[in-house]
């Protein structure tokens, strides 16, 4: 009943007690349906998803995440909507910016600006204004994590409270209906692990395949230029097709090693060649387009529209065989990239050239209800975050979604309880 308390309140204000029914299911139903919903509690925690791994640039022994709860006073089959988010791997927990800036806000606001125009559901764009209300332009970064992190769980309430997932939602919304039934996804990995030689590889890229991915991902730049050329070699014996493989550099390469890199496994016809200079070096992007002719990918570390867009005008890309992977959920969140999409195709970038980096549900069901280009998984890394739905299977490098309400954390049993667990919900 405590979570009912402040239906019970409107309704006096509303002078309407007297018309309720009596009945525990119906009285719900009026509450649902007449009253303004309300948020009641919003949680935020900090969880570890720390792994023995490194890329070339970080190691992930200390990695920790924000996790997020918007608990709200809307019902279904008995229990109050829950709203879930958390930010991708990379960025460490947003808890003094969450806790000091964005979450404040919103409990401090009106309740009612908060919602969209039935009263019954919250409206994102308003959420989104609000928690980001006093925020300067610029100094993108930990603050466009927490923001991704808080924007998640926003969009799980809205989709909840509408009962629909979340792709459905985007697609009827903001996309003519249209949606891919069907989305291309693929393993971030082949990461640098103490005493993983080639054979581990070679183990972690079998598993890949045989789960039925049909591009996987694998870390350079950790090591020197002849240690890596074997790591690929060894990676092609099990993949085959160099169009099976790509490579990430995570921002480590000069221009110099950059250029004697793109020389070396040009040959190979990878899939793509990822992030070899820092995120913010256009000009390196730009150099490195006049000299590899196949398919390059940056921007999971650009965490606003306007550096993407920068990358696109300055950074050499070819909306013709390149990808950018701006995430979401780094990168102030889906309401955010909504305008991302559309900044970037008025630049006459198609958004299916967009693959997001972050490997989780989030991404997955905006590939499919705003139709970019795929998404990123981590089957085997970041657990229990990383990856899709338990019982959805990846069938030709392709996955399909649940037609289950919200994002779909209710099919990632373990990452439910841990989130709960986190976040002190019973």
């Amino acid at each position: 009943m405590v979570l009912i308390a402040a239906r019970d309140l409107s309704c006096v204000a509303l002078g309407v007690c007297q018309a309720l029914p009596a009945e525990p299911r119906l009285f719900t139903l009026f509450l649902n349906e007449f009253l303004p919903m309300r948020i009641v509690d919003i949680r935020d925690g900090v969880a570890p998803i720390a792994s023995p791994i490194r890329n070339a640039f970080i190691d992930f022994s200390t990695m920790t995440i924000s996790v997020i709860a918007i608990v709200t006073d809307v019902v279904r089959d008995g229990a109050p909507v829950i709203g879930y988010g958390f930010h991708s791997n990379g960025r460490y927990a947003q808890q003094g910016i969450l806790r000091s800036r964005l979450i404040p806000r919103l409990l401090q606001a009106e309740p009612d600006t908060l919602l969209d125009d039935s009263g019954q559901n919250l409206d994102a764009h308003r959420v989104w204004r609000t928690f980001m209300h006093n925020e300067k332009p610029g100094g993108h970064g930990d603050r466009a994590v927490a923001a991704g992190a808080l924007d998640m769980a926003v969009w799980d309430v809205i989709a909840k409270i509408e009962e629909k997932p979340l792709w459905r939602l985007l697609s009827e919304r903001y996309n003519n209906g249209q949606f891919d039934a069907q989305i291309m996804v693929y393993p971030g990995g082949g990461y640098y692990y103490p005493d993983k030689q080639i054979s581990g590889l070679q183990d972690e890229m079998r598993g890949y395949d045989e789960a039925g991915y049909q591009v996987a991902k694998m870390k350079i730049g950790g090591a020197d230029l002849d240690t890596d050329l074997a790591r690929i070699e060894g990676a092609l014996e099990v993949l085959g097709d160099g169009q099976r493989l790509a490579v990430d550099a995570n921002g480590k390469f000069d221009l110099d090693t950059a250029l004697a890199y793109a020389k070396a496994i040009e040959p190979l016809n990878l899939f793509w060649y990822e992030e070899v200079g820092d995120p913010l070096d256009y000009a390196l992007q730009a150099e490195l387009a006049g000299h590899y002719p196949g398919a390059m990918a940056t921007g999971e570390n650009l965490f606003s529209t306007q550096d993407v867009c920068n990358l696109i005008r300055f950074g050499g890309m070819r909306a013709d065989r390149d990808w950018i992977q701006a995430d979401p959920a780094l990168a102030y969140g889906l309401t955010e990239y909504m305008n991302l999409i559309e900044a970037t195709e008025a630049l006459g970038w198609p958004r299916r050239r967009l693959m997001p980096h972050g490997g989780h549900q989030l991404s997955l069901n905006i590939a499919a209800g705003l139709q970019i280009g795929g998404t990123e998984s981590y089957p085997a890394v970041f657990q229990p975050y990383g990856g899709f739905a338990d019982d959805i299977p990846i069938v030709g490098g392709y996955t399909t979604l649940p037609d289950t309400p919200g994002i779909g954390m209710e099919h990632k049993p373990t990452m439910l309880a841990a989130l709960r667990k986190h976040l002190e919900l019973a």
